[in-house]
């Protein structure tokens, strides 16, 4: 091979297999390319997590039991619900059109209340974010709580990290065999569990829970079952980290979230270096309290050396902070070497200045701010929903028909929403038209107003004729409001139309 390029010869030396840079040639740049990038590639390093008690370790321990607990316990548990298609506390019913969730029902004219769920789900993590780091990745996200639960496995039947670490590296045996097809087993069942109890939150639970059970569930529900299972034995079993690290947005995206003044989990070189081990008896004068014993490193899920800065691989579980206090109580050292913690402190204590917390400024009243307005307003919305609507169509074959008398006939098709639990019986009256007299076929007319007995969490469907003089009428074409009122509970519902006269 012709050395055109000295530098890339002298940076790349004996990284390019030989056998491949033999065959390139002095042009080929993409051959040069590929041959460096296939040797520049890491094959991702097994990380094994060792355990670790203390404080943040239990916080972990409780989030996932309490998070665990609420995936599937919430869709077990009913509301009552009069005149519901369903008594279930947390239900996406997508065939029945409807979004249940305690004693809120939503319909599908309503989904503005689910944009300012998510509304409210963006600007929380965002101001959790600006205020604490990556606390949701690190104690609250579905792929870290799955992870743990999947690892709490793995150490079950592997042991912990030195044990996992040598039993992988051993040859195959019974003892090895079973213990890795018996962690699977239990991996895989964990993941039908949570693929097949994601589905109830679609459907009724108990049908689908005995469906699946006896063969009779619909052949969509199995297919997603699977897909979910397959999804969660991949992402929580195998992944892990490199989801965190490569599919998840959210590293990426924190980084305009945060600033000095948010707190995260924080190695104080200030007071860690110069670092370097430690023996027995020696001073500690001139040197840091970090021994370099890396144990922040073993606990870490993510495998990263916290004392290398802030990482987008990193999740703010915190577990390197009770990894590294277990070893300054050893030490005699004082806790906190690596803590929840921000840069300014630092640079306030290497200074000599006393450290604080600056939980208000700019960007979290700008995040709080949003959120509690969003909050009141979705409040505000909620007590004071209207349970009625109603929904005008007018017929336009043929637009209106002239009777013997002279008058002008029009029809309507009359649509009206009842979202109560209960029958209610309404009026319905129409404005805008001179003398208009309303008649129907199917309901009965009391002081020219339709009377019409709503069914229950359904729409009731009626037809309204119109019958006015044109001599009368303003227009050929007469702007009418349609109202639907509700005397019992006080609501009204208005729809506009329009009114033909046939006037000349």
């Amino acid at each position: 091979m012709t050395n055109e390029n000295p530098e890339l010869d002298k940076d790349k030396a004996g990284s390019i297999p030989q056998q491949a840079a033999d065959g390139i040639e002095k042009h080929d740049v993409t051959a040069v390319n590929s041959a460096v990038g296939r040797e520049l590639y890491n094959k991702r390093q097994q990380i094994y997590p060792k355990i670790i008690h203390g404080k943040f370790r239990f916080v972990k321990w409780l989030a996932l039991g309490v998070l665990l607990a609420i995936y599937y316990i919430a869709p077990l548990l009913r509301w009552p619900r009069e005149g519901s298609a369903s008594d279930q506390f947390v239900l996406a019913d997508f065939a029945g059109r409807r979004f249940y969730f305690g004693p809120i029902e939503i319909w599908p004219q309503e989904v503005y209340y689910i944009t300012g769920l998510l509304i409210l789900a963006g600007v929380g993590l965002f101001l959790a974010t600006s205020l604490f780091g990556r606390i949701w990745c690190g104690y609250a996200c579905p792929q870290t709580v799955w992870t743990d639960l999947f690892i709490l496995v793995e150490r079950i039947f592997e042991g912990d990290r030195n044990q996992r670490i040598r039993l992988d590296k051993a040859p195959w045996s019974f003892d090895k065999a079973w213990r890795k097809i018996g962690k699977h087993i239990v991996w895989i069942i964990i993941s039908l569990l949570t693929g097949g109890w994601f589905v109830m939150y679609f459907n009724d639970a108990y049908e689908v829970l005995g469906g699946f059970l006896t063969g009779k569930a619909p052949i969509g529900s199995y297919i997603f079952a699977i897909s979910l299972t397959a999804t969660t034995y991949l992402l929580a079993g195998t992944s892990r980290e490199q989801v965190c690290t490569f599919m998840c947005p959210w590293p990426r995206i924190q980084a305009a979230m945060l600033d000095h003044d948010a707190l995260s989990v924080t190695y104080r070189y200030d007071r860690g270096e110069p670092r370097g081990p430690h023996k027995k008896g020696q001073s500690w004068d001139g040197r840091g309290d970090c021994v370099d014993c890396k144990q922040c490193v073993a606990v870490c899920p993510a495998g990263i050396d916290i004392r290398d800065g802030l990482q987008i691989e990193c999740i703010n579980c915190a577990l390197c902070i009770d990894a590294c206090d277990e070893i300054m109580v050893k030490l005699g050292r004082p806790t906190g070497l690596i803590a929840y913690d921000t840069e300014d402190n630092i640079v306030r204590r290497s200074k000599g200045e006393k450290p604080f917390f600056r939980f208000i400024r700019g960007r979290t009243i700008f995040y709080g701010g949003i959120f509690i307005i969003v909050s009141a307003i979705m409040a505000f919305g909620l007590l004071n929903r209207k349970t009625m609507d109603v929904n005008v169509i007018r017929d336009r074959a043929p637009l209106y028909v002239t009777l013997d008398d002279g008058k002008v006939r029009n029809a309507y098709t009359i649509k009206i929403l009842n979202m109560a639990g209960t029958k209610r019986t309404v009026e319905v009256g129409i404005e805008g038209i001179t003398n208009g007299v309303l008649s129907s076929d199917d309901s009965k007319v009391v002081n020219n107003k339709l009377i019409v007995e709503t069914q229950p969490n359904k729409v009731s469907q009626d037809r309204l004729f119109v019958v006015a003089d044109p001599a009368e009428q303003k227009a050929p074409s007469v702007k009418v409001r349609v109202i639907v009122l509700d005397k019992e509970k006080n609501q009204t519902a208005v729809q506009k139309s329009v009114y033909i006269s046939g006037k000349q």
